[in-house]
């Protein structure tokens, strides 16, 4: 398992089409690497209400999620990505209820809104990374960044080899990536 921050919500075209799709980038913590996951936008508000500390008037989901959470005396210990298959995400939620532990299944948009407000750490299963994960590097020379996945998109490592459709399907992240606005990386997050 890798240890793994919110670092932005986004938005971009998909394949380059007039249609806007909303991203959570996922950053490792020891490296440049990130996990783009696409989500509605329902949860990237829900993601980022919380990451920009907005008062809201009446709670949302997450946070009455968060209060039954807190009045049964539970506690969430982390929230780990543990799959990708067929293009879709799959988180588990690790709870303790009076000593005892469980693991609920989610989708990773709700595992990820809830985890910001318990303060719960985020983990990312290592063949999830070698899958989905890109690297922004920054080339000195052009000051420009660079995506540099293809070495985790080629299956090398414990995933094993990934076959040419799940290279297609997966070319959908690389697209999306590229609409990105990247040259507000480096700017303060508010």
């Amino acid at each position: 398992m890798v240890e793994v921050t919110i670092d932005s919500v986004r938005i971009g075209l998909m394949n380059r089409k007039p249609e806007y799709q909303y991203v959570v980038l996922l950053r490792e913590k020891m490296s440049k690497r990130y996990l783009p996951i696409f989500i509605g936008q329902a949860e990237a508000r829900a993601i980022l209400v919380k990451l920009k500390n907005e008062a809201v008037p009446r709670p949302m989901t997450h946070d009455l999620l968060q209060k039954v959470i807190d009045a049964m005396e539970a506690s969430v210990d982390s929230i780990v990505v543990n799959s990708l298959e067929n293009d879709i995400f799959f988180a588990k939620i690790t709870m303790n209820l009076k000593g005892h532990q469980y693991e609920i299944d989610s989708r990773p948009s709700d595992a990820l809104a809830l985890a910001i407000r318990v303060d719960a750490p985020i983990f990312v299963d290592e063949s999830v990374l070698e899958k989905a994960g890109i690297s922004l590097d920054r080339d000195k020379e052009t000051d420009d960044l660079i995506l540099d996945g293809t070495e985790s998109l080629e299956g090398e490592g414990k995933g094993g080899k990934v076959s040419e459709e799940e290279m297609k399907r997966l070319g959908a992240f690389r697209d999306f990536i590229d609409t990105l606005d990247l040259d507000d990386f480096d700017k303060n997050k508010s």
